[in-house]
């Protein structure tokens, strides 16, 4: 049965920086959500990251909002290794020379396995959100059945924003010395 991990930025690497949510050209803060949606945007000008504090740079970091910013090293990886099931957005990290790019994951799939997570919560009529009803509020130790992962090699999980990555992909960027990335298995 095949791995997979989420993948996350290392909040504890000493001194590191961190990045804001993303701007335009004319500092004007752009909706952070859709780059979590998994669908093909179209290029939006100029995009940049201011970062507060500064401090060390990471290969893979996530911004404010948990969006994937990588180093042209990584992009270089994925292209390397074949993976087409990403798009990736030039982007500007204020301060920090680059070039550096979104990760958007262009698949979402829905393999969250309830069962066998620690504690799966749902929103409920009394959360006063009638949108959400049903979906998920809140998910310790997530797992997924990989079987409904459908071999894909990066994915977000549907209902919950968790980038997902396959073993193969995990053990690419750890070989590389990569700054930034940490794994859990799910």
């Amino acid at each position: 049965m095949p791995r997979y991990y989420e993948l996350r930025d290392d909040l504890h690497h000493p001194g590191r920086w961190h990045l804001r949510s993303p701007v335009d050209e004319h500092g004007q803060k752009l909706n952070p959500w859709q780059f979590t949606e998994s669908r093909r945007l179209e290029p939006q000008g100029h995009i940049r990251f201011p970062v507060r504090p500064d401090g060390v740079t990471l290969d893979f970091t996530q911004d404010a909002f948990a969006n994937p910013v990588l180093h042209a090293r990584v992009v270089q990886l994925f292209e390397h290794m074949g993976i087409q099931e990403v798009q990736f957005l030039p982007v500007q990290v204020d301060g920090h020379p680059g070039p550096y790019f979104i990760l958007n994951a262009l698949r979402i799939l829905r393999c969250i396995d309830e069962a066998r997570c620690a504690e799966v919560q749902y929103f409920t009529p009394e959360d006063g959100q009638p949108e959400k009803v049903g979906e998920y509020k809140y998910v310790r130790g997530m797992r997924i059945d990989p079987a409904k992962a459908e071999g894909a090699r990066v994915f977000r999980a549907w209902g919950w924003d968790a980038l997902i990555v396959s073993e193969d992909l995990k053990q690419a960027l750890e070989h590389e010395g990569l700054t930034g990335p940490v794994f859990t298995e799910v």
